[in-house]
């Protein structure tokens, strides 16, 4: 999984290597040629990715390759990023200084020394990206531009069967399902409006075994003359539902050769003016046409006609339900473990066993609830009565478990799988937070935009509005629970396993929470009371986000600390340092030409910032709500209002000493005004 980045990566690279934007820049420090090989090599690589996505399954060498080649693109962007800061800052110096500092930056000693040192950088990535590319003859890749569909996910079928002693904790649901479909004031079911119920809820949470309960209930079969169970599942192709339909109905599998206008007469024939039932597992169709489709393809049944959806997206059920939907809560812990033991051990044999009973109740309450979850470990610790083995699955991530094709995360990962490229990178990043970690979404967005996460094909769109937008599309698909609904932002956090499933498909690029991780880190979480609060890992080159969470017994003191964090990661984003206790920062801090982002909120030592906060041209994000102490902001902090296009600070009201207009800059103080009011809340 780890690896299913290196396509879009590389296709971001490309379309920013061959934007107008850089084809100038390449023109004028004279390195087109040098862009021109960088995009050639990319290509040449970027043609075989897909094969090689799909090879790395069964080949650790392909998944190291990937690893490298993902590595490189990354270099490429950090390479890209330099040349586009030196052109603002060029704009900062011709806007800001006096003539004759213009003229010393901008002499043409100056200029050749950027462009020499770029030269070497470029050379140095290129002749890396020229070995990755000899190397990939020894893996026999092919040349292929669309992935094959999915093997397993296309042979995924469900079935109307169920075992009713298995299914425990569902019987509240199940009566209030067996209500809907038979109470006559939720629709006749007869003409254009059928009743449609969807049941929503995460990938393993027993959507389907519920459905299965009530299909099989005895009151259900009594009331319905018809009743039709169709595994949906990925391909919401109208004709082949037809199909599923009528055999369904009628039995006969005499239909596959016909078209649609056959296909209607023999559904007609077969549904007209009589009651049924249709449940329609596993739905992920968000096309509002295709369902409008089938749905009036059946509105041709008698009086009490009823249909029910399983989904795991808001969205389809805000597409299919006529009625408020069910959101299927999770399962108690004692109905958890009821049934982790009934699958754990035979019959009567947990009273045998007390010590792993009680290492048990730990495994269950990772499962935050979802049956399949419990189900998954539970089998695997069936055969095995050492303690230590069930500690181990106690202690470990379920992430790091050995998995099988129907066990939890294969599950989880086909919502995963459905996500579009941009909601992938941003679901992947919040691996980084801590489990049961509550973040507000315009925290969320601030990080995302930071990072270049946030795409739009509309320019005049606004970065809050994107980041809105991706969350909601995110909590839609049921990867993240709503804690809070604020005024101004919400609350969120991600279910444990979803979050297990983050680090599954970032692995290497993510060390979350003081978690160790062996490739070149991307994205840090350190608690400030952690043992490795104090000792970096050594793996910090390509760092993008640097976040140290601090508490009231045990806040980031000290300087030197933060100052070697700076000098070990020059190619951060993202720098967030809340609630920490430092009395300045370190003048160190100007020389991360790359932050977007940097955050000290709730610092109530820290008096002034340094003056070299003012070389950070890229800065889009300073967050300072809660710092009372700071006196004044650096003057020359007023030239980035023109340049940059969004600096938002936060302040603590307008509570700053001393706080005159123009030690901010006119626009830059009517911003803070502006944004004050709502930017307060803690991160």
């Amino acid at each position: 999984m780890a690896e299913a980045f290196a396509a879009e990566v590389a296709a971001n690279v490309l379309a920013k290597l061959s934007s107008a934007a850089f084809q100038q820049i390449g023109c004028f420090w004279d390195v087109q040629d040098e862009f021109e090989k960088l995009r050639d090599v990319l290509m040449a690589i970027k043609a075989v990715l897909v094969d090689a996505e799909e090879q790395q399954n069964h080949n650790r060498e392909i998944t190291l390759w990937l690893q490298k080649f993902k590595d490189g693109c990354y270099r490429v962007e950090d390479l890209l990023d330099e040349f586009e800061i030196e052109a603002l800052r060029r704009q900062v110096m011709e806007r800001g200084s006096s003539r004759r500092k213009v003229s010393r930056f901008l002499s043409g000693s100056n200029s050749l020394t950027f462009r020499l040192r770029m030269g070497r950088k470029i050379k140095k990535v290129k002749d890396m990206l020229d070995e990755i590319e000899s190397n990939k003859s020894r893996f026999h890749l092919l040349e292929r531009h669309h992935r094959v569909r999915n093997i397993i996910h296309g042979q995924r079928e469900t079935y109307s069967f169920v075992k009713t002693s298995d299914v425990i904790g569902r019987d509240e649901d199940k009566e209030n399902m067996v209500a809907f479909l038979m109470n006559p004031t939720d629709g006749d079911g007869e003409g254009d409006d059928i009743p449609v119920l969807a049941i929503v809820g995460i990938g393993g949470i027993g959507k389907t075994a519920l459905a299965q309960l009530v299909f099989n209930d005895e009151r259900v079969k009594t009331h319905f003359w018809l009743r039709i169970w169709v595994c949906v599942a990925e391909d919401f192709d109208v004709k082949q539902l037809m199909i599923k339909i009528i055999k369904s109905a009628t039995g006969t599998t005499m239909c596959k050769d016909m078209n649609k206008e056959e296909l209607h007469k023999v559904l007609r024939d077969g549904l007209k003016a009589k009651r049924f039932l249709i449940v329609l597992d596993d739905v992920w169709n968000e096309d509002k046409r295709k369902w409008i489709e089938l749905k009036d393809l059946l509105t041709i049944g008698g009086q009490g006609c009823k249909i029910i959806c399983t989904t795991r997206s808001h969205k389809v059920a805000a597409i299919t339900s006529t009625v408020p939907q069910y959101d299927l809560e999770h399962l108690s812990y004692e109905n958890s473990l009821s049934l982790f033991l009934r699958l754990a051990f035979k019959e009567g044999e947990e009273v045998q066993h007390k010590n792993l009973v009680r290492i048990g109740e730990g495994i269950v309450r990772k499962c935050k609830g979802v049956a399949l979850a419990v189900k998954t470990l539970g089998s695997l610790l069936c055969s095995t009565r050492v303690e230590y083995d069930w500690e181990l699955v106690r202690d470990s991530e379920i992430w790091k478990l050995e998995q099988k094709e129907n066990d939890i995360l294969p599950a989880l990962k086909l919502s995963y799988d459905h996500l579009p490229w941009h909601l992938k990178q941003c679901f992947a990043f919040c691996s980084v937070f801590p489990k049961d970690f509550e973040f507000n979404s315009l925290q969320l967005t601030l990080l995302w935009m930071a990072n270049g996460f946030l795409q739009s094909s509309n320019e005049n769109e606004e970065p809050e509005d994107i980041g809105n937008r991706y969350i909601h599309e995110l909590w839609s698909r049921s990867f993240f629970q709503q804690v809070e609904e604020g005024v101004f932002y919400s609350t969120f956090k991600m279910h444990d396993l979803v979050h297990d499933l983050a680090l599954s498909v970032v692995q290497n690029e993510v060390n979350s929470f003081n978690h160790c991780s062996t490739g070149n880190v991307r994205h840090l979480w350190l608690d400030a009371s952690g043992q490795g609060a104090s000792t970096l890992p050594n793996n910090l080159d390509r760092l993008q986000s640097l976040i140290i969470s601090s508490h009231e017994e045990q806040k980031a003191s000290s300087e030197s600390l933060i100052a070697d964090y700076i000098s070990r990661s020059k190619h951060l984003r993202v720098l967030h340092l809340v609630d920490s206790s430092f009395e300045q920062l370190p003048n160190s801090i100007g020389y991360l030409k790359h932050l977007r982002y940097l955050s000290i909120y709730g610092n109530g030592n820290i008096e002034r910032l340094p003056i070299s906060i003012c070389n950070l041209q890229s800065l889009q994000t300073l967050l300072l709500g809660g710092c009372r102490g700071i006196e004044a902001l650096p003057k020359d902090i007023r030239f980035w209002s023109s340049v940059i296009v969004r600096s938002l600070i936060s302040v603590w009201g307008r509570n700053l000493k001393g706080n005159k207009p123009e030690a901010f800059g006119n626009c830059l103080f009517e911003d803070c005004r502006k944004w004050c009011h709502f930017r307060n809340g803690s991160f």
